[in-house]
């Protein structure tokens, strides 16, 4: 038989067990919410084994952003393109940054939405408006409404590829018929974007703009230091627009590409002769020696990179 004092002890010892139990939920919750309004990525930057050798080796660190100091830029993510195959590739790749985006910003991210000439479509959107009303920062730096060619890191190295025909990789045949095309549809067929691809949603809680200072107001109106930027193309809008790569370095932000989730304008006729992917890549590649880090769709949505169908290497990346 139990006597009473025995079951006291044992209501005693349930008691306990059941409150550590509830703290130690109750942690566990607390720290799945924590994980849940946080980044935690691995940057890739490109160091030289040694000074002036011109030789450089891929390293990483990680690092763990709070999503609610941290900025998504899309970059010229537009409707349409003067390059056919230009447009081919935004729309393979829009859904994969559509879900990038969406769980940026449940996780307190700001969006910012920078189709660049484009504001017209949006001027009585909230997300506009956001843009519009942040105040003026005190800090705001010189010529950060200006593009930017180059910054004095990128003295050390070679820009890796030529542009200057202007990247445009179509079919020449195909190119005129793209260009009727537009011209059909009352388009300028050398500049006939007018919003961003509709396959990127926009919210409310968003910001619109095409501005550099607009950009800058808003990063410090809400004290962010983090920057991801994605978009196209990456060896010219993604890095001299005035809120691109060149400007978040040089100014001081901690800005990353996201190197997965973008494009070049790159044409294989020109040199170094490579398949576009390839002309992509050697951007990348001199933006990690020179500019910033980049990291992967993957460290943030989960899955794999994304990788364009087109790419001849598409199966070794995914590997």
């Amino acid at each position: 038989m139990l006597t009473p004092g025995f079951d006291r002890a044992r209501r005693r010892f349930i008691q306990r067990l059941a409150a550590v139990l509830l703290v130690s939920a109750a942690g566990i919750n607390h720290n799945a919410v924590a994980q849940e309004k946080q980044f935690d990525l691995t940057l890739r930057r490109r160091v030289e084994t040694s000074a002036n050798s011109g030789q450089f080796q891929a390293t990483t660190r990680t690092e763990r952003w709070d999503a609610a100091r941290t900025a998504v830029i899309v970059c010229d993510m537009w409707d349409l393109h003067h390059c056919k195959n230009a447009v081919t590739r935004v729309k393979e790749v829009a859904p994969r940054m559509n879900q990038l985006l969406e769980d940026a910003r449940k996780r307190g991210a700001l969006i910012i939405h920078a189709p660049s000439s484009c504001m017209g479509p949006y001027e009585n959107h909230p997300a506009r408006a956001r843009a519009r009303k942040a105040p003026k920062a005190a800090n705001l730096p010189s010529g950060i409404g200006q593009w930017c060619d180059k910054i004095p890191a990128e003295e050390k190295g070679k820009y890796p590829i030529d542009q200057s025909d202007g990247g445009e990789d179509d079919d020449p045949a195909e190119h005129q018929q793209w260009a009727r095309h537009l011209a059909d549809m009352g388009l300028d067929p050398r500049a006939p974007w007018k919003r961003e691809t509709e396959a990127l949603k926009i919210h409310d809680e968003d910001a619109i703009t095409d501005s550099g200072v607009e950009v800058w107001n808003l990063l410090e109106e809400r004290g962010i230091n983090n920057v991801m930027l994605m978009g196209v193309h990456v060896n010219m809008c993604v890095l001299g627009r005035p809120f691109g790569l060149r400007q978040m370095a040089k100014n001081g932000k901690n800005v990353v590409l996201v190197r997965d989730l973008t494009d070049s304008m790159y044409n294989p006729a020109a040199w170094p002769n490579v398949n576009h992917y390839r002309g992509t890549d050697l951007i990348i590649e001199h933006i990690e020696k020179f500019v910033c880090p980049t990291v992967t769709s993957d460290q943030i949505i989960g899955g794999k990179p994304f990788v364009f169908s087109g790419d001849p290497d598409r199966k070794q990346r995914n590997q």
